[in-house]
């Protein structure tokens, strides 16, 4: 039985030159029990946003290649859609596309006598990332990075 690191592993490999055709970009792969489906969630974006028909389009290429190569072992259901508001930060492009936004970082270990960071991000060096606080500013490496997203700005 193949592992969902692998499936999505697989995955990943499959829809990135589907992406590329539009110019798109891979964001995340969720593949995780959903009842007695698997949900397979697809997350794509580019500069200004994606479309509805660009999520169709993926979606259509996408089920079928997925068809013909059946790399997936279980049932289930396709979801592709933008990030949203709220995009995950997972690699250090991420972070510098982000530049000037808002995010809250949660760490592995405690960078600063803290886990948790909520403010906007300054700059992104090639192993880490600052981020300015209302208490101040911190340098976390990005490898000490468990999770991190963009956050709703509603100071602009």
């Amino acid at each position: 039985m193949i592992s969902a690191t692998e499936t999505i592993e697989k995955i990943e490999g499959i829809v990135v030159p589907i992406l590329g055709e539009r110019l798109l970009e891979l964001v995340e792969v969720e593949f995780r029990p959903s009842g007695k489906r698997w949900l397979l969630r697809i997350y794509i974006d580019r500069e200004g946003g994606v479309t509805i028909d660009d999520c169709e389009y993926v979606s259509r290429e996408l089920s079928r290649v997925l068809d013909v190569e059946d790399p997936i072992e279980h049932p289930y259901t396709l979801e592709v859609s933008s990030p949203g508001l709220t995009r995950p930060l997972k690699r250090r492009e991420d972070f510098v596309r982000s530049r000037g936004k808002k995010c809250r970082i949660i760490t592995r270990e405690e960078v600063g006598g803290k886990r948790e960071f909520l403010g906007r991000i300054v700059d992104t060096a090639e192993d880490e990332v600052t981020i300015e606080e209302k208490i101040g500013v911190f340098t976390i490496p990005i490898c000490a990075i468990k999770k991190a997203h963009l956050e709703f700005d509603f100071e602009g």
